[in-house]
């Protein structure tokens, strides 16, 4: 039986191994004075490179808007009486809120959240076209002021506003964006209803708890006060002065790094329905955050809890479990992993509130682990390896980036397959055919062995028709070959596990996927459509993983998606009824 721990709302199944490693790390820690010198804002407890300039997510009661901010952008959204709120902004700008306004929303209290953080047409006029824009709030929320799709999605939805509404409808616009942006000045002169400001000092996927996170939940009704005290509650267990063995998230940060260390770096995360919106957010901070200089975890989300035997020796199961929700089959799936000999930590919330606690625990974990890791876990270099991959495309100063180095090599009906050269040898040379897409597509799968992970990374539409299929695929290709998966949609995931996909350990299997559109959808003011936006993206990302040696295809679907995505499915589950099973990782 594997050891154990518990203390308060939690219990540590943790194997041997890992437990030893552990104590070892912990005892360093305290002898160092490491979670001291880390609320010192003391630079060399990571890299001693810009570390201090980005900890001002410590300061968590002072974080947020004052009281009367938070007063003032529920008066402004009053005066419209909105039904919506739409959010626009890209990773840390919006996972946040959207995440609060999930968990804890409730329809009779507040407008509803929707967030816009794409470019792909489709699902562009999806969410918008719904909306009665004389009745709906747009939140701009940008810490820049400068990301390419907040500012496109803007120009787009002021010009609809202004259409419908005539020229006071920017009234009905609310900006968040650091101090002295672009967008700032942009909410100045358009005459916003107001402008919330963030933090120099907080970077994006660490700023829930402050205005990003804040102002957009307090319009729609949620109580952030209580949000942040249940935060605050935490960060003071977490605090300097706290023993180190009972730090919450200390604790867990370096479990985190210990197991990464002992090749379990796929923390898989189960959740209770309650807080499964969480998933997204932990998703972010955790890839964006530690997927560098080679090393990185991959949380696994929404992937379906399976056997023992069906797993490798790289994996590290967390459980968020809501007490009022017992799920007797999640609690024995989990007592059978971890008897097999698998590491399972169990974090029990009292109610849903506790979300506001688990955003400080998980921020610093995150910045625990990354010192164990030895990566600075403030910066995101390869994120902006794609937005330069992006601009250079956008602006035709690159055309030859358009296939970023890949060529067509199959087609079968309105489906091909892109591949970089020597790409399309090995496939070639494994299956057998020149260009047979099935085979290919099946040699592609086979690659994957076990301690190593899947991608689907989807520039498509993220409806639940696209979803179903996609979450499909997945779970034939985890059960075939015994490995972690992850869906990412696009531009979406760019701004979260983008990083570590291009930054961390060169472990995954990429199959990325595009189409086309009937309707492009134009911007106001811009030459250029959000398809050819999404497209360059599209190939900015491929464009980037070829360059960092990932393993990647392109399936290019056309403009049937739904028939392309059952077509897809079918050749993959042939493809995995044919393949061997993946060989397991090792014995416990």
């Amino acid at each position: 039986m594997p050891s154990s721990h518990s203390a308060g709302s939690s219990s540590w199944r943790l194997g041997p191994d890992l437990k030893t490693a552990l104590g070892t790390l912990t005892g360093h820690w305290e002898r160092a004075g490491l979670a001291r010198r880390l609320w010192a804002r003391d630079a060399t407890v990571w890299t001693a490179a810009s570390e201090a300039r980005w900890l001002g997510w410590l300061d968590v009661a002072t974080l947020g808007g004052s009281a009367s901010e938070l007063a003032a952008a529920q008066e402004v959204v009053a005066a419209v009486a909105p039904s919506d709120v739409l959010l626009l902004g890209m990773g840390g700008s919006s996972l946040g809120a959207e995440v609060v306004c999930q968990i804890l929303g409730a329809p009779d209290r507040g407008a509803t959240l929707h967030v816009l953080d794409t470019t792909d047409p489709a699902q562009v006029r999806r969410l918008v076209e719904p909306l009665d824009l004389a009745r709906t709030v747009c939140i701009v929320s940008s810490k820049s002021g400068t990301t390419l799709e907040t500012a496109l999605l803007a120009d787009y939805l002021l010009g609809l506003a202004e259409r419908q509404g005539g020229t006071t409808a920017a009234r009905r616009f609310l900006g968040i964006t650091d101090p002295g942006s672009a967008l700032e000045r942009r909410a100045r002169e358009s005459q916003f209803g107001g402008v919330w400001s963030g933090r120099h000092d907080v970077g994006g996927r660490f700023s829930v708890l402050s205005n990003f996170g804040l102002v957009p939940a307090a319009v729609c009704g949620v109580d952030v006060s209580a949000l942040v005290e249940r935060a605050t509650e935490m960060a003071t267990r977490c605090g300097p002065t706290a023993a180190l063995r009972n730090n919450p998230g200390v604790q867990l940060g370096l479990v985190l790094g210990c197991a990464a260390g002992l090749g379990r770096d796929k923390v898989t995360l189960v959740m209770s329905p309650a807080v499964s919106a969480l998933g997204p957010w932990l998703e972010q901070l955790l890839a964006e955050s530690t997927g560098k200089e080679g090393h990185g975890l991959l949380p696994v989300v929404d992937e379906p809890l399976a056997s023992p035997e069906d797993y490798s020796t790289d994996r590290l199961f967390v459980s968020l479990r809501v007490v009022s929700e017992p799920d007797a089959g999640k609690d024995v799936a989990l007592t059978t992993l971890a008897d097999a000999g698998h590491p399972v930590v169990e974090l029990r919330l009292p109610d849903r509130l506790a979300i506001g606690a688990e955003f400080f625990r998980w921020e610093m974990a995150t910045a625990v682990c990354g010192a164990v890791l030895g990566v600075n876990p403030f910066d995101q270099p390869d994120v902006e390896a794609s937005k330069v991959a992006t601009r250079a495309l956008m602006t035709g100063r690159d055309t030859a980036a358009a296939e970023t180095g890949s060529m067509r090599v199959a087609r079968l009906g309105a489906i091909s397959l892109h591949a970089a050269p020597e790409t399309a040898t090995e496939l070639r040379a494994r299956a057998g055919v020149v260009d047979d897409l099935p085979a290919l597509l099946s040699a592609h799968v086979q690659r994957l062995v076990p301690g190593e992970y899947f991608g689907l990374l989807a520039y498509l539409d993220m409806c639940e028709t696209n979803r179903a299929p996609i979450q499909r695929i997945r779970y034939l290709v985890q059960v075939a070959r015994r490995v972690a998966t992850t869906v990412g949609f696009g531009p979406r995931f760019l701004h979260s596990t983008g990083q570590l996909f291009k930054g961390g350990p060169a472990t995954g299997v990429f199959l990325l996927l595009t189409c086309d559109h009937a309707d492009p959808l134009t911007i106001p003011g811009r030459n250029y459509t959000f398809d050819d936006v999404n497209a360059a993206q599209a190939q900015g990302d491929l464009a980037v993983l070829v360059a960092r040696k990932r393993r990647v295809v392109r399936l290019h679907l056309g403009l049937d998606v739904s028939a392309a995505l059952t077509q897809v499915e079918t050749w993959v589950r042939a493809a995995c009824s044919a393949l061997p099973p993946g060989p397991h990782g090792g014995a416990f």
